[in-house]
C-alpha cells in the first residue's frame, strides 16, 4: 500500500458497505450499509496537509500523508502501553513518539487518547501490518454502527 489509492481500493474492494467521502479536509472511509446514518461511522481518514489544531505530523511536506484508524482501546493499549489524556486544542497527545517518522505505527498526535493510530506514508513494507488494523477498525465501526443503528430504530419506532 504505497499510495491513497492502494488503501482506498482495498478499503472499497474488501470491506462491504463502506463509503469514500471527502470530509474535513481529508479523505475519509466511513461504515454505512444503507445509507442509515448521516456519514456513517469511520473506519480510516487520509490527510495530506496540516490543520490548524493539527500541525504535529508535518503534512505540509512534500508527498507526505497520513492514515489514521481508529482501534479499540485495548488494542491501542498493546500497541502503546497507555491511552494519553485528551490534549489542549491545538496540542498534541504527551506521548514520547516522533509523530514526523515515516512508514511506522504510531499514536494519532491528536486523538490518540480516543484510540486512533496513524501511519505516515507507508510502504509494501509495513502493508502487512496495516491491513489488519484496517480490518480491526472496520469490525470496530461495524459495533459502533449497530449501537448507532440500534437507537435510530428505537427512535423511529415510538
Amino acid at each position: 500500500m504505497k499510495k491513497i489509492e492502494d488503501i482506498q481500493d482495498y478499503c472499497i474492494k474488501n470491506l462491504k458497505d463502506t463509503v469514500l467521502t471527502e470530509t474535513w479536509g481529508e479523505k475519509a472511509v466511513f461504515y454505512n450499509p444503507g445509507n442509515i446514518l448521516k456519514k456513517g461511522v469511520y473506519i480510516l481518514t487520509i490527510k495530506e496537509k496540516d490543520g490548524e489544531n493539527d500541525k504535529a505530523s508535518g503534512l505540509n511536506r512534500k508527498n507526505i500523508f497520513r492514515v489514521n484508524l481508529s482501534l479499540r482501546k485495548e488494542t491501542f493499549l498493546k500497541l502503546f502501553g497507555e491511552i494519553p489524556d485528551r490534549p489542549a486544542a491545538g496540542k498534541t497527545v504527551n506521548m514520547n513518539y516522533d509523530f514526523k517518522k515515516t512508514d511506522e505505527i504510531l499514536p494519532h498526535p491528536v486523538y490518540a487518547w480516543m484510540g486512533w493510530i496513524s501511519i505516515l506514508n507507508p510502504s509494501y513494507k509495513t502493508s502487512d501490518t496495516i491491513i489488519p488494523f484496517i480490518n480491526e477498525a472496520y469490525d470496530f465501526a461495524k459495533e459502533k454502527f449497530q449501537r448507532n443503528y440500534s437507537k435510530i430504530l428505537k427512535k423511529n419506532s415510538t
